[in-house]
């Protein structure tokens, strides 16, 4: 069975989806190593769990093929490439701006799927 790159960018905004929520649960597991930085774990939390909503509803919202869920995705995908490069750059750091680089070139490939007249 073939995927179209319409299934593909949307398996790929999915299993972003998971990764965050996942950074989200393990800062989560790291106030019981230091409670003093309780608050920023949970700040980090909140911003993975954020990020991950985004993401699953942009999977999700792909399917109506609106103009606006493709740019509000793509806005989506650049507002996590971008800080990537300004912060302190580790494999980490790479692998997720891969992972989103890879989603938006084919959602950018996919783009006439997507914004059907």
């Amino acid at each position: 069975m073939k995927l179209s790159a319409f299934y593909v960018t949307r398996y790929l905004f999915l299993f972003t989806a998971i990764v965050l929520n996942v950074l989200g649960i393990a800062s989560l597991l790291r106030i019981g190593d230091n409670p003093g930085r309780t608050g920023l774990y949970i700040f980090y939390s909140a911003v993975f769990f954020g990020d991950a909503l985004l993401f699953g509803f942009s999977a999700w919202q792909l399917t109506k093929k609106t103009r606006f869920v493709f740019f509000f995705s793509v806005f989506v995908l650049a507002a996590n490439i971008i800080p990537t490069v300004f912060d302190q750059f580790g494999v980490a750091d790479l692998l997720f701006m891969l992972l989103n680089v890879a989603t938006m070139i084919v959602l950018i490939l996919a783009r006439t799927d997507f914004l059907r007249a």
